[in-house]
């Protein structure tokens, strides 16, 4: 009998090309996935989960100070003395900051992307805060062999996003719920697993490989293939903050300082 195929993990992107306006003046000479968030730069979190999880590449989009983050992190993010080890991941870049001259949002960001990216792969904010968060390879694998485009980890609704952005089913589909619809509403995490598919017709007008830079969010994509039944959703219950502002940086670390 031929040995079963083993599910190798998917790429991800790390989004962190924002200029983190709510975050001025910390980000005026610091990009904001930079911060320190408990010791260590906060996009530095998600790259160690993506290393541990046996993820062997990633794309970090970069804009605003953006050469300061590839001069930070480099190539290699893990065990550089060990080449080939499990918990190695390599590190591209896309810098939109230098091709075009300004970010391109997440879905303009994502299309810019995509040839480092295969037919599915991870996406995250590397303005996001989840510790606990496991970039499970059992859910890719899931994931791969559905007929979902992309499918969404949902958080309750923080303070600060009180009417939250989807909806979910009780069989697991992300909903595109109507401003009137009586049914909850999640925040949307920033963690996802997508496919190369959305970003093509009917779902995403952007050329292949965005070669205008064309800006343009991710919200609008998702809310069309939701209608058409082709997004999956869950919730995560783990630690979670979107480090918007200095308040919320300043109490994730004085959590730290307390324990």
């Amino acid at each position: 009998m031929p040995a079963p195929t083993v599910f190798s993990q998917p790429p991800a992107l790390l989004l962190a090309a924002g200029r983190g306006e709510r975050m001025r003046p910390l980000t005026d000479h610091c990009p904001k996935p930079l911060l320190a968030v408990q010791g260590r730069p906060l996009l530095a979190w998600h790259l160690q989960a993506l290393a541990q999880a046996g993820v062997g590449q990633v794309v970090i989009n970069t804009a605003w100070l953006g050469a300061q983050i590839s001069a930070c992190f480099g190539n290699v993010f893990g065990l550089k003395s060990a080449p080939g080890k499990r918990e190695q991941l390599s590190i591209l870049y896309s810098h939109e900051g230098q091709d075009f001259g300004h970010a391109l949002e997440t879905a303009g960001g994502i299309a810019r992307a995509l040839a480092h990216l295969g037919p599915l792969f991870w996406l995250a904010a590397g303005d996001v805060y989840a510790p606990d968060f496991r970039f499970d390879a059992a859910a890719a694998e899931r994931f791969a062999a559905s007929s979902a485009l992309a499918h969404l980890w949902l958080v309750p609704n923080p303070a600060h996003h009180p009417l939250g952005d989807f909806g979910l089913s009780p069989n697991g589909l992300a909903l595109n719920l109507p401003a009137d619809a009586p049914q909850p509403r999640y925040t949307y995490s920033t963690i996802a697993l997508l496919k190369r598919e959305l970003f093509a017709q009917p779902w995403c007008a952007i050329a292949p490989g965005n070669p205008d830079g064309e800006a343009a969010p991710l919200g609008p994509l998702l809310r069309r293939a939701m209608d058409a039944g082709r997004v999956t959703a869950e919730v995560y219950g783990g630690r979670w903050t979107d480090v918007g502002t200095p308040e919320r940086l300043a109490a994730l670390n004085a959590a730290a300082a307390a324990v």
